[in-house]
């Protein structure tokens, strides 16, 4: 019994001392870093081009009403963006069929007339849902608040039973759209993903200089995904590219063996050199060139299938499924308590925060997703005041689409800020919202990840300490 006692005790301590963290500087303070990103120029202007080719779709066809829910099934270019092709032409149209589905599927409980506490009580379920699926096959990107953005709109937007096959046929071309958009790329850069993943690699094994024995471990692990990646890039009969990457990865590997000495420091500037080489978009890059001898032995990659299957079950994927839920009805509950108009809004800023790693991250999205909503809810009422017409707003939407994408691996405060002002120009689309939707967005936010990081801080796993690091 005292056992338990101080079991419990030790729980709330860890608890208060999360809760703390969430209003310490340091949180603050790390959530406003810009960190280094991977490329994303190319990827930003496919993503652009994806939601650009959906809204002038739209808008020429006589569909403008819809073309917002076109540009979110476009949004499936956004995900799974380092993926090997191969890979990306399987796993892509899941992603892309789910939000087709979630539109669909929020559409009809707006045609049904479904009264708002059970869509609040339905929508909620869905986002545990969304997340278990996105968290177990890692479908890697915007995440899969997206679904449940897409499943909002569609409820609002719907008064009829046509209104459903309307919308979920705007999201299904879009989503065509941003898959073709997503794989034109292999056409002209079928190595892209591979040279990606070889230059985290050295990346992660020149840092050994700096970080010592204790990035060992993850260094191996981005030489084994490598491995993977350049597998999964080049499933057919390996071309001497696949050789001059599979050099780079064994030199890496023999840094590693050899042990902490010179060898560091001598390889690091080549490592440096080429990992910048291997970032750039161009085919001729500067790297080794090696004599083909044979067909190297490439790792044969895991399942996609059989490992999502296997997660499906963990514990720790069920555990935030479990928090998304219980944090998006609380959240979506108290906002329709008073008064607001969207309150499955706050649902999705409590769902967006539970997308960390572990609880110092989900302290750093809330934190990020509330001043970018601020900042982007700000930017979207100013523009929304000015009721400028639909190929206007088409054009703010595509560049803050664009912007998003620019900024979301180096900050997602910053991104934060785009997809705001997006989303709520999208909604206006379909409504003709006014500027006071702005308002309505920031303090469904404010909701939505204030429940977050609560339910987050009282369910914090033991084992969980990155924020006393931090």
């Amino acid at each position: 019994m005292l056992a338990r006692r101080l079991e419990d005790r030790s729980r709330l301590r860890h608890a208060h001392g999360a809760l703390a963290h969430s209003l310490s500087a340091t949180a603050w303070k790390d959530a406003l870093e810009v960190r280094r990103g991977d490329p994303t120029v190319a990827v930003a202007l496919r993503v652009g081009c994806a939601t650009l080719l959906a809204l002038v779709g739209g808008g020429l066809l006589g569909y403008g009403q819809v073309a917002g829910f076109a540009a979110l099934g476009a949004l499936t270019s956004a995900f799974l963006r380092y993926e090997p092709y191969p890979l990306l032409a399987v796993r892509l149209p899941w992603i892309g069929l789910g939000i087709v589905g979630y539109t669909a599927f929020g559409a009809a409980l707006g045609a049904m007339g479904a009264p708002l506490s059970l869509q609040i009580v339905v929508l909620s379920v869905g986002s545990a849902v969304a997340y278990w699926v996105f968290t177990a096959f890692s479908f890697v990107g915007p995440g899969p608040v997206i679904l449940i953005f897409a499943a909002a709109g569609a409820t609002g937007f719907a008064d009829g039973w046509n209104d459903v096959g309307l919308v979920a046929a705007a999201a299904a071309i879009g989503a065509a759209t941003g898959f073709v958009v997503a794989m034109l790329p292999a056409l002209s850069h079928p190595h892209t993903p591979a040279r990606l993943a070889v230059a985290r690699a050295l990346a992660a094994v020149s840092a050994l200089e700096t970080r010592g024995a204790e990035a060992v471990p993850a260094a191996r692990g981005s030489i084994r995904k490598a491995r993977e990646t350049v597998a999964l890039n080049a499933p057919g009969r390996p071309d001497a590219h696949v050789h001059e990457l599979l050099a780079l990865l064994d030199a890496a590997e023999t840094v590693l063996d050899n042990g902490p000495h010179d060898t560091y420091r001598a390889r690091r500037d080549d490592f440096v050199r080429f990992e910048a080489e291997l970032r750039k978009a161009r085919r001729d890059i500067e790297i080794p060139r090696v004599e083909v001898d044979g067909r190297p032995v490439l790792p044969t990659p895991p399942g996609f299938v059989r490992e999502g299957c296997g997660r499906l079950l963990d514990r720790v994927v069920l555990l935030g499924s479990a928090r998304v839920l219980v944090a998006s009805l609380l959240a979506a509950s108290f906002a329709a308590l008073i008064g607001l108009d969207h309150p499955l809004w706050a649902a999705m800023g409590a769902m967006a925060a539970l997308q960390g790693l572990n609880y110092h991250n989900t302290v750093q999205r809330a934190i990020q997703r509330l001043l970018g909503n601020v900042g982007g809810a700000m930017i979207a009422a100013v523009l929304l005041a000015l009721d400028p017409g639909y190929w206007p707003v088409v054009a703010a939407a595509v560049l803050f689409q664009t912007l998003t994408e620019l900024t979301v691996t180096r900050n997602y405060g910053l991104a934060s800020v785009g997809v705001t002002t997006m989303a709520l120009l999208l909604t206006g689309l379909g409504q003709h919202a006014g500027p006071g939707i702005a308002v309505d967005r920031v303090a469904d936010t404010v909701i939505g990840v204030v429940v977050g990081v609560i339910v987050a801080a009282v369910t914090i796993r033991r084992d969980d300490r990155h924020h006393l690091v931090a």
